[in-house]
């Protein structure tokens, strides 16, 4: 997320349901996989799992680029 306009992810995160939970999922799959991280080896089950959360992380990650996209694009609206 460190590219990401911080500004703008933390109003998201305020406004958007949607945005707050993936934010949130990801934060929570960040630490799975640095407990995976931590371990010197991993068991064919762990190793799969393992691959099963960056998985669903980086779906939940496109899923918040394309909320900030669609966000940038839409025209400033003024009171």
């Amino acid at each position: 997320m460190e590219e990401m306009d911080m500004e703008l992810v933390e109003q998201l995160v305020s406004e958007n349901a949607r945005f707050r939970m993936l934010f949130e999922e990801h934060q929570l799959l960040e630490r799975e996989l640095d407990e995976f991280e931590r371990k010197k080896f991993l068991s064919p089950e762990e190793e799969f799992e393992r691959k099963k959360i960056q998985k669903i992380k980086l779906a939940g990650k496109d899923e918040m680029r394309r909320i900030l996209r669609d966000r940038h694009s839409q025209p400033v609206q003024h009171a």
